[in-house]
């Protein structure tokens, strides 16, 4: 698991059928780091501190193990101090 940060809702609307209508986030490990796509299963707004998974885990938390996800939010934080 990773702790991540909501950067802003990342637009797509060209996709392959598995993925649905699944909101995708940009999400950012810490201020300057690298940024990744995460898929929202619980509804995130940016901003807002999140507990993300990947790997297999991040397939099942989508929806199903054929789900393709390589990094899925599972929890919103309701009080982080980033160090």
């Amino acid at each position: 698991m990773k702790i991540m940060r909501v950067e802003k809702t990342l637009v797509s609307t060209n996709r392959v059928q598995e993925m649905g209508t699944r909101p995708l986030l940009v999400v950012q490990e810490k201020v300057g780091g690298a940024r990744s796509v995460a898929v929202d299963a619980i509804g995130c707004i940016p901003g807002d501190w999140v507990i993300c998974v990947g790997s297999s885990a991040a397939r099942e938390a989508a929806g199903a193990k054929d789900f393709p996800s390589d990094l899925t939010i599972i929890g919103i934080i309701d009080h982080w101090q980033e160090s």
